[in-house]
């Protein structure tokens, strides 16, 4: 019996795997994250609402929007389709919510 050479093998897996990374960035499945994708708690402060207080708030609104996923707030940024994330505290606790409310 004669031996295989295995060079052939090891060029095509290599071809195969960086084809089928090409195909799933073209089509948007893989995203390969930024420094400037990731939102950091301190850019988002909590209004405290006191009855019978005024507060200022500017009419445009945030590139972010909210969603209650089972009882997690996730946050979905409009800006870059794809990017969203678990509004979480200092200590890496998710912030709950009501989905019935």
């Amino acid at each position: 019996m004669s031996e295989l050479n295995p060079i052939p093998l090891i060029l095509t897996a290599v071809g195969t795997v960086c084809a089928t990374v090409g195909v799933l960035a073209f089509y948007g499945y893989l995203h390969i994250a930024k420094p400037e994708d990731a939102l950091l708690l301190s850019e988002f402060t909590m209004l405290k609402t006191v009855p019978g207080e005024d507060y200022k708030i500017s009419l445009k609104p945030a590139s972010q929007v909210a969603q209650c996923i089972d009882g997690v707030l996730v946050l979905f940024n409009m800006e870059q389709k794809g990017l969203s994330g678990v509004l979480v505290d200092q200590r890496k606790q998710a912030v709950r919510c009501n989905a019935g409310e």
